[in-house]
Parts: C-alpha cells; sequence; structure tokens
C-alpha cells in the first residue's frame, strides 16, 4: 500500500452549503444583529429543545463554559469534592477547578469505558457534593445506578455529553438525565455549530439562573444580579446550528455505515476489541475507538505510528488520563494503583478515522494497514 497524498484525519467538520448560510447571513447583516441573544439564537434554541426532547435547553458558546456554567448553577459549597472520571477531556476536570472545587477521580468499567459505578461509593467522603459522569464516545454511563447513589448521599449529578448528540437510552433522550447535562457543538462533533455548546435540564428555577450566568449576571438594562461569564452563542454559530440541525440525521446514516464496514472488517482480527453500542442505546456515532491487546502482537503506539506512516492520523483518545496531568497528579486519587481499569485502556485505545465522507476504499486501507501489522 502506497502512502496517502493527501492526510486523512480522524474526522471531518458537518457543513451546511454555503449558499444556505449566505441566505441567513444576508439576514443577520440585515438587521445588524450579531450577538447577545438575537432571533437566530432564539431559534435555535427552541429547535433544539425540541431536537434532544428536553425540558429545557440553554445554548453557549462552546461546552467548556457551559459545563463552568452548569457547575456554578448547582451552587456546590467552596472546596467541596466532585467525583469524575480521568478518562475524558481535559475540559472535565478543568471546569471543576475553575469552580474552585476538587476532582476526585474514579477508575472505569472496561467494557464501555464509563465511570465504574461499583467504584463511585468508596470515593464518597463527607466533602463530595457531586458526580460528573461522562458518556464516553456516546456510550452511556449507568445512569440508574448513579441516580440511585447520589439519592442516597444527597449528591447532585451532572454529565457531560459532549460526545452523545442524539444518544437516547431506551428511548430516553441521554439530556433527561441527571441534574444538567452538557452537550458540545465543537467542529470535530457530530452536530457542530463550528464552536458551541449548550445545557439541558428539568429544573424551572435553573432558567433564569444560568441565563443570567451565561450573560455576564445581567438582567435587564440596570441590573447585575449575580457574578456571571460571556457564554453567549452569536448568531453566526446559531445560523450553522440551525442549518446543522437539517443535516446531521444524514450524517449519522452515513456513519453507520461506515461503522458497519469497520466492524464487519476488523471482528476476526485477533488482539482487536471494537466497542459496540450496548442494544438499548441510541448510537450517537461520534467515534470508532477499538482496543489494542496483547493478542494483536504490537502495541497501540506501534500502530499508531504505522498509521502515520501512511498519511493516516488516528488517536490515542484519551491518553494520557487527565489524572497525569500536571495540575492534577498530586491527587491521591490520581495514584496509578487506584485507577487500574483506566490506565490499562488509556494504553490500548485508539479512535480510528471516523466521518460520513469517509469512502470504502479508505475504510479498506485502514482495516488491511491493521491486518497487515498484526504479530
Amino acid at each position: 500500500m502506497k502512502k496517502l497524498e493527501n492526510p486523512l484525519y480522524i474526522s471531518r467538520p458537518l457543513l451546511p452549503s454555503l449558499d444556505d448560510l449566505y441566505v441567513l447571513l444576508e439576514e443577520i447583516w440585515d438587521c445588524k444583529w450579531l450577538t447577545n441573544m438575537g432571533k437566530k439564537h432564539e431559534r435555535f434554541e427552541t429547535l433544539l429543545k425540541d431536537e434532544l426532547e428536553v425540558p429545557y435547553v440553554s445554548i453557549f458558546n462552546n461546552g467548556a463554559i457551559a459545563l463552568t456554567t452548569a457547575l456554578k448553577a448547582l451552587h456546590l459549597p467552596l472546596g467541596s469534592e466532585i467525583i469524575t472520571t480521568p478518562f475524558t477531556f481535559a475540559a472535565t476536570p478543568h471546569c471543576i477547578s475553575w469552580n474552585n472545587l476538587r476532582p476526585v477521580f474514579c477508575d472505569i468499567n472496561s467494557d464501555i469505558m464509563t465511570i465504574d459505578v461499583g467504584k463511585i461509593e468508596e470515593q464518597i467522603t463527607s466533602e463530595t457534593t457531586a458526580i460528573l459522569g461522562v458518556h464516553v464516545y456516546g456510550f452511556p454511563c449507568d445512569v440508574e445506578a448513579i441516580e440511585q447513589i447520589a439519592n442516597e448521599y444527597r449528591l447532585k449529578v451532572v454529565y457531560d455529553a459532549a460526545h452523545a448528540f442524539s444518544t437516547k437510552l431506551n428511548g430516553v433522550s441521554i439530556g433527561k438525565f441527571g441534574d444538567i447535562t452538557m452537550y458540545s457543538f465543537h467542529a470535530t462533533k457530530l452536530f457542530n455549530t463550528a464552536e458551541g455548546g449548550c445545557l439541558t435540564y428539568k429544573d424551572p428555577d435553573l432558567v433564569e439562573k444560568i441565563y443570567n450566568l451565561r450573560n455576564f449576571g445581567i438582567r435587564g438594562q440596570e441590573a447585575v444580579e449575580d457574578i456571571g461569564i460571556n457564554g453567549k452563542m452569536n448568531e453566526i454559530q446559531a445560523a450553522i446550528g440551525l442549518l446543522n440541525l437539517k443535516l446531521y440525521k444524514s450524517e449519522k446514516d452515513k456513519r453507520a455505515l461506515v461503522k458497519k464496514t469497520y466492524i464487519e472488517r476488523l471482528k476476526n482480527v485477533n488482539g482487536i476489541r471494537v466497542i459496540e453500542m450496548p442494544k438499548n442505546t441510541t448510537d450517537s456515532f461520534q467515534y470508532f475507538p477499538i482496543i489494542v491487546e496483547d493478542g494483536y502482537g504490537i502495541s497501540r503506539d506501534q500502530l499508531y505510528e504505522k498509521f502515520t506512516g501512511y498519511n493516516i492520523f488516528t488517536r490515542k483518545y484519551f491518553y494520557p488520563l487527565c489524572s497525569d496531568y500536571k495540575p492534577y497528579r498530586y491527587l491521591q486519587s490520581s495514584k496509578p494503583k487506584n485507577l487500574p481499569v483506566a490506565n490499562n485502556i488509556a494504553k490500548r485505545v485508539l479512535c480510528l478515522p471516523f466521518f460520513g465522507g469517509l469512502k470504502d476504499v479508505e475504510v479498506d486501507m485502514i482495516c488491511e494497514i491493521i491486518k497487515k501489522n498484526k504479530k
């Protein structure tokens, strides 16, 4: 096989047609309203609530600001502990720390790599005030078990659903679980607004609270009611979101075919574990991860380098663990002995290129490289 002339990346953003975008941009230009909750913002928020099948939704300029605001809105005591997973993007623990809260890392399960609910209770102390679960790659956390634990210990529950746009569990939107759920609309996500995100929740008392926090705490012309932040989505982002709401289901269908091909090609490769979505879950088709096990013969890192040699860019996602980052290494919960599964998975997981425009010949090449390099 020859090295690809053009690089093949792990993802490709879903983009509306320029003609359709130009129509909405003309409307924005005509009204001269670029930000501060304009008509496109209002329309997008309304349609998104229906699309995600949730009681309330608040859109943001990015997912990290949304998650930071979610934790702020819950009035958690300063310095209290939030139990979360180390197997996530850095933004998850960062949002905890930016709120002057302390992340406590809990190990993950080996099947779908979400937080191990069997290990949560042993992490709970008198300082624990919340659980922050992550629906990794769109695999849902065990929300029922987490709810039971949260009710028993009177804890808040927040979910990072950055990878889980359109995910449902037994037909119920993943955004309906917990106190607040955050979705990311970053360009790498299935559904995107270039940058952006939202919070979903069911408590009507949070509507005004989150609105104020998102807009510097300002309410009206002369009132500042809280210490807020600038989390507002602008009209151009909202316009992209309005158009991509019409396109993302077609993109999902295309990704479903790509995933089916990957699974068919890789199912009999010894040492390569493909993680499939649980049967009761609607797949978000965000990423396609594989686990490189001992039986494969070479390491994940070696396979990663093999792909790079063909101009194919896979991703060690998530590696390193958040618990290995400099700001969090000092934590007792970060010690490798406390996170054996997460440390093992982080050294073996590899996300393959995955987007609707991926060609069959490219999928075949990726799978052939995996087969060819098996020892």
